[in-house]
């Protein structure tokens, strides 16, 4: 079975999210990239359609976008 991917960039609203969705998902069923510390993986989030973290990108390709911590552009700067 294919994981969710969660996003995020480290700052206060994305840890939060981390969190609540570890809570909510069986921690075997996704996979947590912090871009900020892998900032190679920032493309492929771009390409899965990641326009702002946190996000969560599903197995069948959806991107949930869970609140707002900061943009695509901000994580590369």
């Amino acid at each position: 079975m294919k994981k969710s991917i969660f996003y995020h960039a480290g700052c206060p609203v994305c840890i939060s999210a981390e969190h609540d969705l570890l809570s909510l998902i069986n921690p075997s069923e996704i996979e947590v990239v912090h871009l900020g510390d892998d900032k190679s993986r920032i493309a492929e989030a771009e390409k899965a359609g990641v326009q702002s973290v946190p996000a969560l990108v599903t197995p069948t390709g959806n991107v949930l976008h869970i609140n707002f911590g900061a943009s695509m552009e901000d994580v590369k700067a």
